[in-house]
């Protein structure tokens, strides 16, 4: 069996590892899980919390030895805790303006040229958060939804769909056509995030750390706004400085 975990479990399904990430799926999405492994050597609340919950939901769980879990996902921290699932397929263009034409003042999250699997998910975990309708990210040179995702995004990459555009400039520009704001990020810009309006249907936009937005989504932007730094350091973290836009757009929204 591959020992590489985006290709764990049956054909179309995903691998959800760690405590907190399946006792999220348990109890937010129980009908899309599929079963439960469990280490046989773990017999803590935690992981008894799981087992209780997934036999409440119907739900298989089978106890397996810790070397069995490893030889499925590799070397992860998965905490003795496995589930399979049917995963929250990703959207595509189509998705995604079909969801914008039924939802008022929307909020998007676009990440350009973002490959840490990390960031993707911490960024995903905010998102939900704030009320995000949907994750935008390219589908070349940049992170999707895996494994790690899912554990970092502790059940977030389940509730907030991802969606993943061949041309990320010409789906901003499509996005302004259907009018939205298009609000970059960029520390040089002149403009404070606070100063900017943000209650409408808008688009925030970050790029990779360090290199940033790249040339062509910077065109596409209406406005770049940067966010407070009394420091030393140049550049946030990508999904700090998520965090920082999207909760300012919440500020903004009255919550």
């Amino acid at each position: 069996m591959s020992k590489n975990p985006d290709r764990a479990g049956a054909a179309g399904r995903a691998s959800v590892y760690g405590l907190h990430a399946v006792r999220t799926m348990l109890e937010r999405r129980p009908e899309r899980v599929v079963s439960i492994q469990l280490a046989a050597h773990r017999d803590d609340p935690r992981v008894r919390q799981i087992e209780t919950l997934a036999r409440e939901a119907g739900r298989p769980v089978r106890r397996i030895e810790a070397e069995a879990l490893r030889a499925r996902l590799g070397e992860v921290a998965h905490q003795g805790v496995l589930a399979e699932i049917e995963p929250l397929p990703s959207w595509g263009e189509a998705q995604l303006f079909s969801a914008l034409e039924q939802a008022r003042a929307p909020l998007l999250l676009a990440l350009d040229g973002v490959q840490d699997p990390h960031n993707l998910g911490a960024c995903l975990r905010t998102a939900d958060a704030c009320g995000v309708l949907a994750l935008i990210v390219p589908r070349d040179r940049a992170a999707h939804v895996t494994p790690v995702v899912r554990k970092v995004a502790a059940g977030a990459a389940e509730t907030t769909p991802v969606a993943v555009v061949t041309n990320l400039a010409r789906t901003l520009e499509l996005l302004k056509e259907a009018g939205l704001w298009v609000i970059g990020a960029a520390a040089e810009a002149e403009q404070p995030a606070a100063r900017a309006d943000l209650t409408g249907g808008v688009v925030l936009v970050l790029g990779a750390e360090g290199s940033g937005l790249r040339h062509l989504t910077r065109q596409r932007c209406d406005r770049l706004v940067s966010l407070p730094s009394l420091g030393a350091v140049e550049s946030l973290n990508v999904s700090v400085a998520a965090g920082m836009l999207l909760y300012e757009a919440v500020r903004q929204r009255g919550g």
